[in-house]
């Protein structure tokens, strides 16, 4: 059977659905912010100003029976569960409705050097083309996770935004040592500015947001995309970016031990990614000794209860000696990988509105 609406009905009736959908998003996120997650014990020693919504996630994470990364390989490892499965897992427990997605989704094999890596295009399901663009770059140490695991993030980033967000897979050590993963990333950044039109976006309105490991792949492109002459990004996102190899630092000894990232799973990472321990000093792992001028704008997103807070506060601190207008944000009692849980947590929420506001004005000029 075939239709036989006009043009313009057929619009409308589009228009329509993706109003409901808007409308039903808002209801459905209404009716979870009711719910009261109470936590089951007290917050652990490394964690006490944690919210209780943050300790909820934290305790299901655990007892989900995840062995301690950094004992395991690097495929056993990609098959613990994530802070994305105890998400989904607490969102069960409370009764807690997964709201309509407001933007399509579609997998893409795309050349880089040396073969294909696969992008996820998140697309609006409302608004005109072309779109502005974001490119996005999962976490996981260079060495665990994928598109699914951080795919909230993605798509909050597409459904607030507006913009199509292109998320990029990348090759991981021990597998693909250092720089793969670095070099894969560049050369997806490339592709997007040269094939922006096949994605329905305008490449001259372009982003960068990175989490952990993503956060430093994203500053590097934005350098690589300076040195190399090519379209800079206008704004980029630096979510609890690994952009040091000080060990030592302030919140390296305060949360040695926070879950779920500790010490032990960072120095596990630069085993796996790294050729050897000296290379943690290059300046595209250890970003704060990067020459950081003529950078774009750029927003810093820390969590309180995170080995990593330390470097992002010295990379804010470097940017601005160089020139560069950086803000950071430090969101407390919420641990690293906080910024793709708004489903469950407020300050995730907070985050990400921030991180649109800025990506938003950015555009508009």
């Amino acid at each position: 059977m075939f239709s036989i609406l006009s043009c313009s009905e057929h619009a409308e009736k589009k228009t329509t659905t993706e109003v409901i959908q808007k409308e039903t998003k808002d209801s459905i996120v209404k009716e979870n912010k009711k719910k009261d997650l109470k936590p089951a014990g007290e917050a652990p020693e490394w964690g006490k100003s944690m919210t209780p919504e943050m300790l909820v996630v934290i305790e299901k994470l655990k007892s989900l029976g995840g062995k301690p990364i950094e004992t395991l390989d690097a495929k056993e490892a990609r098959q613990q569960p994530t802070p994305a499965d105890a998400v989904l897992a607490v969102m069960k427990d409370y009764d807690m409705t997964m709201p309509p997605a407001l933007c399509d989704t579609v997998n893409k094999q795309i050349p880089v050097t040396g073969g294909t890596t696969t992008i996820r295009i998140y697309t609006p399901k409302q608004g005109t083309a072309p779109y502005p663009v974001i490119v996005y770059y999962h976490g996981g140490g260079f060495v665990i996770a994928d598109l699914d695991a951080y795919g909230a993030s993605a798509q909050s980033l597409c459904e607030q935004s507006g913009a199509v967000v292109v998320s990029v897979e990348y090759p991981k050590g021990p597998e693909h040592k250092f720089p793969a993963a670095h070099n894969v990333c560049f050369d997806a950044y490339k592709w997007i500015i040269k094939n922006a039109a096949s994605l329905n976006a305008d490449a001259s309105k372009i982003a960068l947001v990175g989490e952990s490991a993503g956060g430093n792949i994203a500053i590097n492109v934005s350098i690589l995309a300076r040195d190399k002459k090519i379209q800079m990004p206008l704004y980029e996102v630096l979510i609890y970016p690994v952009v040091n190899n000080d060990l030592n630092a302030e919140s390296y000894v305060t949360y040695a031990a926070a879950k779920p990232l500790n010490k032990p799973m960072m120095e596990w990472f630069v085993k796996n990614y790294l050729n050897t321990p000296k290379q943690s000093e290059d300046p595209r792992i250890s970003v704060v000794r990067a020459n950081l001028n003529g950078l774009p704008p750029t927003l810093i997103i820390g969590a309180e209860i995170d080995p990593l807070q330390s470097e992002g506060e010295l990379l804010n601190k470097k940017l601005k000696d160089a020139k560069v207008d950086s803000q950071y944000e430090l969101y407390k009692g919420v641990t690293h990988e906080f910024f793709g849980m708004a489903a469950v947590i407020p300050q995730a929420k907070d985050a990400q509105a921030l991180a649109v506001k800025k990506i938003k004005a950015a555009f508009d000029k």
